[in-house]
């Protein structure tokens, strides 16, 4: 799904000491809604889903780069600590929450439908 990030370079070309050392997870949901997000651009256009995938991918160094960075979540409860960044060029954004040991994704969240419905995954990180 997403490459892993090894060697001297990650996907956006950063350099790897720049980035946060602590593992990036997916909520098993997340990663379910990103293949079938994934499938359906595929569907519409060859290679439509790899570009997502590429997207996210970005958007997860952005992460890794900045933790503390994404804007603050405006539908999970601010002590939770959620926060967001968009994908590029797709109209889905990633909420994420960062730990002392990992950064943990929540959601694969499309912009236009069901905000907030991932909140009940924070519980169960």
């Amino acid at each position: 799904m997403l490459r892993e990030r090894t060697g001297p370079l990650c996907a956006s070309g950063l350099p790897t000491d720049s980035l946060v050392d602590r593992p990036v997870r997916f909520a098993p949901e997340a990663a379910a809604e990103l293949e079938e997000a994934s499938r359906w651009y595929d569907q519409r256009r060859a290679g439509l889903g790899l570009a997502l995938l590429a997207a996210v991918d970005e958007a997860v160094d952005w992460i890794l780069r900045w933790p503390e960075a994404g804007a603050p979540s405006r539908v999970a409860a601010p002590e939770l600590g959620v926060r967001q960044v968009p994908v590029p060029h797709f109209p889905y954004h990633l909420p994420y929450v960062v730990t002392d040991v990992e950064i943990h994704i929540l959601a694969v969240a499309h912009n236009r439908r069901e905000p907030g419905y991932w909140v009940g995954r924070i519980e169960g990180r």
